[in-house]
Formats: structure tokens, sequence, C-alpha cells
């Protein structure tokens, strides 16, 4: 891995460097989905609502604001160093979630994990486009199955390290996230991205280019709203709708890798399979059927509720690497920056409708809450058609 040329062969996928930019979001994720498994042992031992354990999600999200910025920085500083030291910081924060005895405390590692999941996330996608050549949805597909399976895994390795060391000893597990920085800066070290991050000496001004991008921007943050009210609910609260139906929180965390697994399924095919049918298509399907498998699943038990739940989580989390492309074939000369803008609003749109989530659920119960949330992504259905429109300047 050399020098990033631009040549004939730069619409190739790479696979190697796409896995390994994938490998990485997979530990990264790992760390970063610890809270939901903990939240029914974190509120037993400091004592907080539901509404509060919703305000902790978007304090996980708070520094996605400044993605943009980061995003910025891009066509002036080597923002491949932001990746590489992010999975330290998630790891050394999330890690340390057990040893706490105060919520301000919580706020503080959750702010902390932000920030790392800021840096990870706005180059990653950026740098996985310039690998994956003229396969865009492949490559996010890629990208997102190490973020999915994490997500499925996560709950599994932190409440393996509770039962081995406690909540207070689950800080051993922390040094995976340094190995990763490692591979990282080993994988990184010679590359360059200034033709990924900045296509031209002269750019137009970052105001500009929001002026260009801010319709297509909030067309897909209205989308990504009602889609945000199924997966944060489920990825925060399924743990807590577990247990609050009488079964254990090893249950309620079996549960939520079960989703995970079946969602990094999903999200590795649906990528590809846009690029195939189309992007607006895939996701009319999806948002037709989600609504569906979300109010049969907290409508019924057993066996037919697991299955289910497969299919509930196969279909969610497809979305991701469709969104993800939609927003990544942008036409602007700062990709980053638009990056920037769209994880921005993915992450402050998933914590706001997990907030909504929680505050529903204290006064409604949350089986009534989900099927409330089934019925409103319907609502997201008309905007789908408009998003054809991109890139038509």
């Amino acid at each position: 891995m050399g020098e990033v040329k631009k040549n004939k062969n730069s619409a190739k996928f790479n696979s190697l460097n796409v896995i390994s930019v994938a490998v990485a979001h997979f530990v990264h994720d790992v760390y970063s989905s610890f809270l939901s498994p903990l939240l029914p042992l974190l509120m037993d031992k400091i004592g907080f609502s539901l509404s509060l354990a919703g305000v902790l999600t978007l304090i996980q999200r708070i520094p996605s604001l400044l993605n943009p910025f980061v995003g910025l920085l891009a066509s002036r500083f080597p923002l491949k160093y932001f990746l590489i030291v992010a999975p330290s910081i998630t790891a050394l924060s999330m890690s340390l979630l057990g040893t706490v005895s105060s919520y301000a405390a919580l706020v503080f590692l959750l702010f902390i994990m932000g920030i790392g999941a800021s840096f990870f996330h706005v180059p990653g996608p950026v740098i996985v486009k310039h690998f994956a050549g003229n396969r865009v949805g492949k490559g996010m597909s890629f990208f997102m199955f190490g973020g999915e399976v994490a997500r499925s895994v996560g709950p599994i390795v932190i409440l393996s390290a509770v039962s081995f060391w406690g909540l207070e000893g689950s800080w051993r597990i922390m040094f995976l996230g340094f190995a990763t920085s490692a591979l990282l800066w080993y994988v990184l070290r010679n590359e360059r991205f200034s033709e990924t991050f900045s296509k031209k000496k002269k750019e137009t001004k970052a105001s500009e280019t929001l002026k260009d991008v801010l319709p297509l921007l909030l067309k897909i943050a209205y989308i990504t709203f009602f889609i945000s009210l199924v997966k944060g609910s489920l990825s925060a609260y399924l743990p807590t709708f577990i247990t609050g139906k009488g079964e254990s929180v090893w249950t309620g965390g079996i549960a939520l890798s079960v989703l995970q697994i079946s969602g990094a399924v999903g999200s590795l095919f649906s990528g590809s399979f846009s690029d195939k049918i189309g992007r607006e298509k895939l996701l009319a399907i999806i948002l037709i059927t989600l609504p569906v498998l979300l109010f049969g699943f907290v409508s019924t038990d057993g066996i037919l509720a697991l299955i289910l739940l497969v299919a509930l989580g196969f279909v969610t989390f497809s979305t991701t690497p469709v969104m993800l492309a939609i927003a990544n074939e942008i036409k602007s000369e700062r990709p980053a920056f638009v990056n920037g803008l769209y994880i921005s609003i993915n992450f402050f749109s998933g914590g706001l409708a997990v907030l909504l989530a929680g505050f529903f659920g204290d006064y409604f119960g949350l089986e009534l809450t989900y099927k409330i949330i089934a019925v409103g992504v319907l609502f997201a259905l008309p905007m789908i058609p408009k998003l054809r429109r991109k890139n038509k300047k």
C-alpha cells in the first residue's frame, strides 16, 4: 500500500483497504454499543429514568454537531490521523462506564465517546468511497457490515466482561481499541487522500457548498429521522423492553445481539442491491415493510417474535448503506464536509429519536411506543421520490 494516485485503477474496488477500514469500524463500534446492554445495570446502580437514559444517548451524539467542521479540516490536515486515534478514545471512555457512580460521570464519558465517534465516522466513509472505486454501494455495505456486526457482538462482550470481573472491572477490555489504532496507523501510514478530500486547489466556500447541498440533505434528514425512530429505539431500549416482560438481563442482551446480527447481514447486501435496482426503489420497499414487522414483533411472543425480530433487524439496518451511498454521491468539491453534514444529521436524528422514544416509553410504556413509531414510519414514504433530483446541477 503506497501513496494513493489518481489513475485508471482508481475505479477498481480495493478489497484489502476497504476491509481494513471495515474491521476498524467493527472494533470501534463494539465499544460504542456498550451503553444499551448496561442500561438496566446502570439504572439500578445510579438510579435514573428512561427519559434520562434517552438523554444519555443524545449526549453521545452532541459532538456529531461538530462533524461538518471536522470535514472542513480534511482539505488542510491529514484527516486519516483522526480515524487512527478514534478507536482508542472510544475504547477508553466506554470501558469505564461500569466504574462510575454518578449520572454526571456517565454524561462526561459518553460525551468523550461522541468525540471519538465523530473522529471515526467523518473520514471513514469518504476513505471507503475512495477505495471502492465505482462500487460505492458495495463499499458502504462492507463498511456498515463492520459496524452492524459490532453492535451484535458488543452486548455479548460487555456482559461477558461484567460476568467475569463485575460491573466495576469491565475497564480491562479497553486495550483492543489501542491495538486497533496501531493497526490503522500501519495500514494507512503511507496513504494520502488529498485527491479524495479536496478535488481542486481553489475550492468553493463552505457556505456556498452548504447552500448547494442543503435542500437534498434536508430531505435525507426527514427520512433519516423516521428510520432512526425504529433503529434508535430498538438499539437503546430493546434489552429494557425484554427485561420489562420478566426476562433476564442476559436474555435482553441476546435479543439485542440477534437484532444486530440480522441487521449486519441486511447491511452487507443492501448496498450492492441498491447499486443494481436503485437506491430510492429499495428505500421504498424497506419503509413499506418496516412498520408491519415492528408492529408484529411487539404484539407477539415466543418463536414468532424471534422470527420477526430477525426480519426486523435485517430490514431496519439495510437502510444505512443506502442512505450513506446517497449522501456520498452528492457532487461537491468538499466531499468530507458534505459527509460530515450527513453524519451530523444521522447522529443527531438518532439521538433525538431515542430521546423522544424514552419520553413516550415513560408515559405510554415501550410496547405502545413501538406501535406508534411503526405507524410514524409511513410518513417518510412521500419524500423518497424527491431524492431522485439529486446531482441535477
